[in-house]
Parts: structure tokens; C-alpha cells; sequence
């Protein structure tokens, strides 16, 4: 019986030998695997199409070479007017919003007014910057001042301007102030008859500066022939 336990543990030992020559055979195996590390290598295709689109110049016809326009928005000059903070309340609290009226010009003629709501102070700015932008209108200046007297109705507001003369300065109340030193006004004299309300205030100047007109366009109008004054000759002096 021992013997055929010996033999039995002896039969054991060739059955575990194909097992250690197994191991080999599995690392031979392996190095089949370069054909995955180059399909990982797939994103050299990838980047061929991505180099195919910068190649393309696709970045190039994207950019804005406007220097025009660049340069007529920094000669541009914001002004907030005024700042209103509203507030709802919901079933969580109270949420707030925020209003801000803001005022564009280049100082040359040429202003606008724009309103934009945000729930942040600096979104709303933003969004009246652009709408000014957008309103931008002209008005006739002449020198320094305006060529006429006008007063403008807008709701309650009610607004006199009046030309002055050089070195007079701008004597008006902060919103007037602000929309006639965008229009580039240096010398005028203002009253405000009427609503105090700022919004009101700044569409009623912003009306009175769009109704002056100078003599130039009047007569141009009519079709009337501006006639120049000829200096005239100095008389001969007394013998």
C-alpha cells in the first residue's frame, strides 16, 4: 500500500508540470500587446485633426482687426446716473435686484442713455453700458455751448437749457450735468422745473438736446441760401 501511495504521489508530479510550462507559454503572449499601445497611440490621429483645423487658419477669419471700432469705444466716456435696488419677497426671504441708469458720450456730440436690470450691481452697469452704446445719437453744439434756447417735457420732468457764454462753466444739477458733459457742452445754463426723478430728468435733457438744431440746418431746410457777411472796407480817413 505504501508503494502504491508512492506511486500515486509520483503519478502527481508530471500532472503539475504542464502547469509551470503554461507560465511561458502566457508570456509569450504578451507581447502581443503593442497593437493596443499603438491604437492608444489613435490620438496622433486626433491631433492630425486638430492640426488640420488650426492648420486651416478656422482661429484666423474669427478675430475682429476692427481698430476702428476699438478705438471709437475707448474715446467713450460712462457715467453712472443713478443706482436703484428693488427687492421681492418669496417664500425663502427677500431677493434683490438691481437698476442702473447710465450715460455715453464721446464729449464730441454724440451721446446716449441706457437702462439695464441685474441681480448684481456690476452686471447691471454693464448691461446699461451696452445699451447706451447701442442709443447713441448726435447733437448739434455750437463752440462750446448750444445754439439756442429749449426746454424739453418728459412725465414730470421738466427742463430749461439756456447757452452761456465762455468760461460761464456747466451749471446744473448732477443728472443734467452728467448727460450734457457726455454730449461735450462746457458752457450752459440749466433748470429743472418739474420731477426730480432721475430717469425722467435724463430722458427730458437727452430730449432737449436732440431738438436743437443750428442756423446752418434751418436754412438748409427751408432751402434758403445762407448769405456770408463781407467785411467791409475801412473808410478813408479825413483830410
Amino acid at each position: 500500500m505504501a508503494d502504491i501511495e508512492k506511486s500515486q504521489e509520483t503519478g502527481d508530479q508530471p500532472a503539475a508540470t504542464p502547469e509551470v510550462t503554461s507560465a511561458p507559454a502566457a508570456e509569450a503572449t504578451t507581447p502581443a500587446q503593442p497593437p493596443q499601445q499603438h491604437q492608444q497611440g489613435g490620438g496622433f490621429q486626433r491631433g492630425g485633426r486638430g492640426g488640420d483645423r488650426r492648420g486651416g487658419g478656422g482661429r484666423g477669419p474669427r478675430r475682429r482687426d476692427d481698430q476702428f471700432f476699438q478705438k471709437e469705444q475707448s474715446d467713450l466716456v460712462e457715467k453712472v446716473v443713478f443706482i436703484n435696488r428693488s427687492s421681492k419677497v418669496v417664500k425663502g426671504g427677500r431677493r434683490f435686484s438691481f437698476s442702473a441708469l447710465v450715460v455715453v458720450g464721446d464729449r464730441k456730440g454724440r451721446v446716449g442713455l441706457g437702462l439695464g436690470k441685474a441681480g448684481e450691481v456690476a452686471d447691471a452697469i454693464r448691461k446699461g453700458n451696452d445699451d447706451a452704446k447701442h442709443n447713441l445719437m448726435g447733437v448739434s453744439l455750437k463752440d462750446t455751448t448750444i445754439p439756442h434756447e429749449v426746454f424739453s417735457e418728459y412725465g414730470g420732468a421738466k427742463i430749461l437749457l439756456r447757452p452761456a457764454s465762455p468760461g460761464t462753466g456747466i451749471i446744473a444739477g448732477k443728472t443734467v450735468r452728467a448727460v450734457v458733459e457726455s454730449a461735450g457742452v462746457k458752457d450752459i445754463l440749466s433748470k429743472s422745473l418739474g420731477s426730480k426723478n432721475a430717469a425722467n430728468v435724463a430722458k427730458a435733457t437727452l430730449q432737449a438736446l436732440q431738438n436743437l438744431r443750428l442756423r446752418e440746418d434751418i436754412f438748409r431746410a427751408r432751402g434758403i441760401e445762407i448769405r456770408r457777411r463781407q467785411p467791409q472796407a475801412p473808410e478813408p480817413a479825413a483830410a
